[in-house]
């Protein structure tokens, strides 16, 4: 009679359990406590950051041209105005249309930035992609000054776009610009932050705030007078305005109290621009000529 094998496939059995389990508890131990979905061990995949969501939107200037409401994909990257297209496909031998669409060519691509000396991670298309090796760089894509651009760039090169305006390389290239046209330097403001702008604490501009007889508060004038600023208009002041931007002797001392020595320097070039006008008016006043009276019948 032959010697039975069963008690040796009864001990292999018991050790290829004994093994398993101890797998499965060794696994059971290493694996995340919270799945990328349901049913699914699988760990969560770490995706890098575009870098438009890296800037602070509290620090961001408001996009002129509001979100895109119809292709919204293109709020999240550079598309250059490209949109979903809808058809038909027609069949060449019996002519019949089938409904289809097509999808913009969009790509996903690190492009180095020389203002800011690092990679700018963006999703783009093919066309945006061909514009930028066109111009010599991303930064000379963003930093196109025509409106068209701002307007096809959306939301997501809107915040590149003033990411790489606040790095120092294009500060410097700024400076000189201004430096070979002749105009003073950009002063810092208030805040300490490089802009020019003349800004002051809230509770000056709450006392300050009071209605003229055009609607318009002290904070919407100093906002006017920003803006001029920076684009070096001229001030025109009529008699109704310059009644209206008259300040009282109080509004005067705390305005005088809370300005830094820049924004007073500012100030007083204002007041000097607006005596120089007046000056220049009433020395004109005797050669301009009056207009002709109606005769009498």
């Amino acid at each position: 009679m032959a010697p039975s094998i069963r008690p040796l496939f009864a001990a292999a059995t018991t050790s290829t359990t004994r093994c398993l389990a101890h797998a499965h508890s060794h696994a059971a131990s290493t694996l995340p406590l919270t799945a990328a979905r349901c049913l699914s061990t699988t760990a969560a995949l770490s995706r890098q950051k575009p870098s438009h969501r890296t800037v602070d939107p509290e620090l961001l200037p408001e996009y002129p041209y509001g979100r895109f409401r119809t292709y919204k994909q293109a709020n999240e990257g550079l598309y250059g105005g490209a949109k979903v297209r809808f058809g038909n496909v027609i069949s060449e031998k019996w002519n019949r249309k089938s409904r289809t669409k097509w999808l913009p060519n969009r790509h996903t691509k690190r492009l180095w930035s020389v203002g800011l000396q690092n990679f700018i991670r963006v999703r783009l298309t093919a066309r945006t992609l061909r514009t930028i090796d066109k111009l010599g760089g991303i930064d000379e894509y963003l930093l196109g000054p025509k409106a068209a651009r701002v307007k096809e760039m959306g939301p997501a090169g809107w915040a590149l776009r003033w990411k790489v305006m606040q790095s120092p390389i294009i500060q410097e290239r700024y400076a000189r610009e201004r430096e070979a046209l002749g105009l003073p330097p950009r002063a810092p403001s208030l805040g300490g932050v490089d802009g020019g702008a003349l800004e002051f604490p809230p509770d000056v501009l709450a006392q300050a705030a009071r209605q003229t007889p055009g609607g318009r508060t002290a904070e919407d004038l100093m906002r006017d007078i920003n803006a001029m600023l920076e684009k070096g208009e001229e001030f025109e002041l009529d008699a109704e305005s310059e009644s209206d931007l008259v300040l009282s002797t109080e509004d005067q001392r705390i305005l005088d109290d809370h300005a830094s020595p820049e924004n007073k320097r500012l100030l007083q070039e204002i007041d000097d621009m607006i005596k120089q006008e007046e000056a220049s008016l009433k020395s004109e006043a005797p050669f301009m000529m009056e207009e002709e009276k109606p005769r009498k019948p």
